[in-house]
């Protein structure tokens, strides 16, 4: 997703990119039934169905409307799958998917064609974000998926107000070999970042409006954990009544816990076997609790990056933590990895199976498994300018979001990066999100 040789190149790595995406946005709807396409799991959240033709209407619309003057190819579907179109209960009257799999074969059929003759410079950005406009909706109907897996059951203090499970251990030979090897007590070791500037943020092709511009910033040295929390450590956390002790909370996050009250992670499963997976399902306050608990704090964003993507012998910043390759399955736990024979788990893996994965500092598991909170609120860096319109981020600066970085198992990897940034409101328990600590 780097290329920068010629044209052509450009052309031919989007389009290569389109293809390999679209396979994997349908391979989420494979055997589906009706009910499920059609049907809400939550009144927060819209149908899958609705995602994937929201999906084609955005892709039409930037490229063939906006781009290559065409007329709209389905007017009759633009108030049906525009974001501001209907309310998310009215959007359950959907073509059927054969019907929408039409719409969106047709779109992408014109939009190839555009391609051949578009004029790529200027547009590289466009084309990359929609790429990344798919991923991220295709990460939303994962989780839609989830929900109708468990029957809809959310708590009160759920709900659709960011961007944006687990399951028995995994067989995936590499992971059960090193996920057997190390002790539990070995995921609270944490690693000391030296003091000094680090460059945060992105200005690649490939970033969204948020991620710009690319900046230095300076830390003063601090601890941060080597693994995300797991379900082992957060367990001794519930053990010792952590629900229960205002000690442990912020004002506000004691008084989100006492209008929504609940005493475990959303979906919370009790087996052992998952002591060494990512604990997941958690709020900002409960990671914040937790936090405090064990005497530590979370990272700020910044600090989250520095100690993920900075590489102080090449004194340079690094795409992934790893290096600049792009993301394979012995690398991390993700969806969509490119140029990889093996198949996406689906799940949550143990956070020490990617030993190949760990960035510079030495950190485990940053992109993939599991989005991680940070102690930072979602605002735009010094020179931030709209992309590629201003409600995509700039809407969402209103010091009510935290960030939060790295991705989970339902991530595409082309939305996969140390400088991607996600956000949610602090009350918000995601399936998708957990956290790991810091120190000063």
């Amino acid at each position: 997703m780097k290329s920068k040789l010629t044209k052509s190149s450009v052309k031919e790595a989007v389009s290569q990119a389109f293809d390999e995406c679209r396979l994997t946005t349908f391979a989420l709807f494979h055997d589906m039934d009706e009910a499920t396409f059609c049907s809400q799991p939550h009144p927060d959240f819209s149908p899958v169905g609705w995602h994937l033709g929201h999906i084609a209407y955005i892709e039409s619309l930037w490229l063939l409307e906006r781009c290559a003057g065409s007329p709209c190819l389905f007017p009759q579907y633009r108030k049906l799958f525009a974001a501001d179109g209907l309310p998310k209960s009215e959007r359950v009257h959907l073509p059927n998917l054969k019907e929408i799999r039409y719409y969106l074969d047709t779109v992408r059929e014109k939009v190839l064609e555009y391609l051949e003759v578009a004029d790529i410079e200027p547009q590289e950005r466009l084309w990359r974000f929609l790429i990344q406009h798919e991923s991220q909706h295709c990460e939303i109907i994962s989780f839609v998926l989830e929900l109708h897996k468990r029957n809809g059951e959310l708590g009160a203090s759920f709900g659709d107000k960011g961007r944006w499970g687990m399951e028995r251990e995994t067989s995936y030979s590499s992971v059960s070999l090193f996920s057997k090897s190390s002790q539990l007590s070995t995921f609270t070791e944490m690693i000391q970042i030296p003091s000094g500037e680090f460059e945060q943020g992105s200005d690649s092709s490939d970033a969204l409006d948020n991620e710009r511009p690319a900046h230095k910033v300076y830390l003063d040295t601090y601890m941060i954990d080597r693994y995300p929390v797991t379900c082992g450590q957060y367990r001794s956390f519930m053990e010792a009544g952590g629900y229960q002790n205002s000690l442990w909370w912020s004002e506000s996050g004691w008084q989100w816990l006492q209008n929504a009250p609940v005493t475990q992670p959303l979906y919370w499963c009790s087996e052992r076997s998952y002591d060494r997976h990512p604990v997941c399902g958690v709020s900002w306050y409960e990671a914040e609790a937790y936090s405090r608990f064990v005497g530590k704090r979370l990272p700020t964003e910044a600090e989250w990056e520095k100690a993920v993507s900075w590489d102080v012998q090449t004194n340079s910043h690094r795409t992934y933590p790893w290096g600049d390759e792009e993301p394979i399955t012995q690398r991390c736990n993700c969806v969509g990895v490119a140029h990889s024979r093996h198949r996406p788990i689906g799940k949550t893996t143990a956070v020490d199976v990617y030993p190949t994965g760990k960035s510079a500092y030495g950190l485990y598991d940053a992109l993939g498994n599991v989005w991680e909170w940070t102690a930072s609120w979602f605002d735009g860096y010094k020179g931030f300018e709209s992309y590629p319109y201003m409600g995509y981020s700039q809407v969402y600066f209103d010091q009510q979001h935290r960030v939060l970085k790295g991705g989970s198992w339902a991530t595409r990897s082309w939305v996969l990066r140390s400088s991607f940034r996600n956000w949610y409101h602090p009350g918000v328990r995601q399936i998708f999100a957990g956290f790991r600590c810091a120190a000063d």
